[in-house]
C-alpha cells in the first residue's frame, strides 16, 4: 500500500473528523470545501463518508495547495476528533490509536468498541514502539493510508499539547532508515523528542 490508498475501501470516516480539515483556518476554507465536494463529500458533524473519498480529497489538497496544508490538517485533528480522556504525553500518544478507531466505522459499526475496548481490523494503527521519559524520546509507527505530513502534524500537535511543562522544544521527524508510505510502504515511523 501507499499514501492515499485505503486499506479497506468500505471503511467510513466521521464527518466531525473531516470538518477539522475544513475549519483548521479561515484562509482557504472555501477551497477546501470545493476539494471535498469534488470528491463527493459535503461534510456534516453527524455524517460518515467513504475513507477513499476522504483520502482523495487530502491528495487533492496536497496537489493543489501543498503538503504544508496536510501538516496543518494533522495538527487540527487533535482539536476536532473524538479522543478518550488522557493525562501526560505517553497516554496522549497511545490514545491516538483509540481515537483513530473511534472516528472510523465499517458497515455501520465503529472500529472501536467503547464497551470492550476491542478494535476492528482494516484501517491500520498508531503504535508507540518505544517511550523513554528520561531521555525524552519516543518512536511511533503509523500504519495507515494517510499522508506522511498529516501524521507528522498530528504527532507534533499531540507532543506540543502534552509534553512536560519544563520542556522547551519538541520535534517530530520521519525515521528515514525505515520504510515510508511515499515510497509505497504501509507505514511510516516517526522519531519524537521533547
Amino acid at each position: 500500500m501507499a499514501e492515499f490508498i485505503a486499506f479497506n475501501p468500505n471503511v467510513k470516516a466521521k464527518g466531525q473528523h473531516i470538518l477539522g480539515f475544513v475549519n483548521f483556518m479561515r484562509k482557504g476554507r472555501k477551497k477546501r470545501l470545493e476539494i471535498l465536494k469534488k470528491h463527493g463529500i459535503e461534510p456534516r458533524v453527524d455524517g460518515w463518508y467513504p475513507i477513499q473519498a476522504w483520502l482523495d480529497a487530502l491528495k487533492g489538497l496536497s496537489q493543489e495547495i501543498g503538503d504544508l496544508n496536510l501538516f496543518l490538517v494533522g495538527k487540527s485533528i487533535i482539536e476536532s476528533a473524538d479522543f478518550p480522556p488522557m493525562k501526560g504525553l505517553y497516554e496522549a500518544l497511545t490514545s491516538i490509536n483509540i481515537a483513530y478507531h473511534m472516528n472510523h466505522q465499517l458497515d455501520g459499526e465503529l472500529m472501536f468498541n467503547l464497551k470492550t475496548g476491542d478494535m476492528l481490523e482494516g484501517i491500520g494503527h498508531y503504535k508507540v514502539v518505544s517511550f523513554d521519559y528520561t531521555s525524552r524520546a519516543a518512536v511511533m509507527e503509523c500504519k495507515n493510508p494517510f499522508p506522511t505530513k498529516l501524521d507528522e502534524g498530528l504527532l507534533y500537535k499531540m507532543v506540543e499539547k502534552f509534553k512536560p511543562e519544563d520542556s522547551t522544544f519538541h520535534e517530530v521527524k520521519v525515521d528515514s532508515t525505515k520504510e515510508q508510505r511515499p515510497q509505497g510502504a504501509d507505514s511510516c515511523t516517526y522519531l519524537i523528542s521533547w
